[in-house]
Parts: C-alpha cells; structure tokens; sequence
C-alpha cells in the first residue's frame, strides 16, 4: 500500500483575451473571499478549510515565478512574513476575489512525490501592472510567454496539465461559473472522476 504523504498544492493559470484569441501564460521549470461557488467546491472532500491558504499560496506562487501581483492597493495589517516582503514592497495586499476555482487532480499511488493540486484561473485582465513585464520573476520558471491556447497541446505537458488547459478550453465561452468542477480523485483504494458542484459529494 502506498503511504507516500499527499501535499496540498495550489496553481493559478493565467488567460488573456479570452474572447477573441486566447493565450496561456506558460514557462519552462529551471485576501480577500474568493467567490462563494469556489469556496464550496474547494471546501468538498476536504479535512478542514483549506481555501483561505490555498488562495494565499496560488497567489504568493503567480507573484514568485512570474512577478505579476494580483491583489489590491492596500496596508498590510502587521508586518509581512519574510515570503510577503516584496509583495507588499509594492503596496499591495494578495486579493483572490477574481480566482475561479476549476480543477482538481491528486497525484495517483506510487509516485515519489503526491500532491492534492487544485487549479485556479484568473483573466490577465485582473493583474496589476505589464503583464508582458516579468522582470520582477524569480528564476523559477524560464522562458515566460503567451502560447495561444490552442498551440499549448505542442508543448511537452504532464499529462494532467493537458487536461486542465482542455477543460478551460472546453469553458471560454461560458459567461459565468462551470456547473461543476472536475476531481481527479487518486487514493490507494481506487481512482475516480467526480464532480464538485458545491454541495457534499455523496457517501
């Protein structure tokens, strides 16, 4: 039986120009409430509320490998943790308001490393600042750049990461929330595919 720790894992996705040609911000490896049907869906299957510190990692993790900022011009209540410091050198608090909660996946038995991931997206259009200008990125990730959305499927992606990018594909038309969230459910019994609605899932 595998006993491999399952690590909570947050990741924000970025689109831009959704309605015309959309692009994916993507790069090679080298708060405030988050509306109500994502905190309900991030909220299912889960030991505890983990939405508040997952929102502040997807956040904290968009501003560390990319040096975009999404949040609101604000002070910070105390001082920032040493993580926080150059966030809020630029005068502004980490707001998930425009996050959209849209996929989750746990990494299935066997593997060295298991996460239970949950995928964000954000509209660019929600980010403060150039959002062509990456020179405040940590080195991170490498070669930032817009790939259309439709070209993403030529890159070498973990297979799960196809997946996500064709749900979000799948949804660019519709003007509000999906009906439901994909769950990519991996435990040492089975796996399986649910969907998160924001209600319970069933027994």
């Amino acid at each position: 039986m595998d006993k491999t720790a399952i690590r909570d894992a947050a990741t924000v996705i970025i689109l831009r120009d959704r309605a015309t040609s959309p692009y994916i911000l993507m790069g090679q490896r080298g708060a405030n409430a988050i509306p109500t049907l994502c905190n309900q869906r991030l909220s299912q299957d889960c030991d505890g509320d983990l939405t508040t510190p997952l929102c502040i990692a997807a956040i904290r993790e968009l501003w560390e490998e990319t040096g975009l900022i999404l949040g609101q011009k604000a002070q910070w209540q105390g001082p920032p943790s040493e993580a926080w410091h150059s966030f809020a050198a630029r005068g502004y608090i980490p707001s998930a308001e425009h996050l959209t909660f849209v996929f989750r996946a746990i990494t299935p038995p066997g593997r060295s490393r298991r996460f239970d991931a949950r995928f964000f997206l954000v509209d660019a259009a929600h980010l403060i600042g150039d959002i062509d200008d990456f020179s405040a990125a940590s080195d991170e990730l490498s070669h930032l750049q817009w790939v259309p959305l439709h070209q993403t499927s030529e890159f070498d992606l973990p297979f799960i990461t196809e997946v996500v990018l064709a749900e979000i594909a799948g949804n660019l038309g519709r003007p509000d929330a999906p009906a439901s969230v994909p769950f990519f459910k991996n435990d040492d019994e089975s796996s399986e595919m649910l969907r998160l609605r924001g209600y319970e899932l069933p027994q």
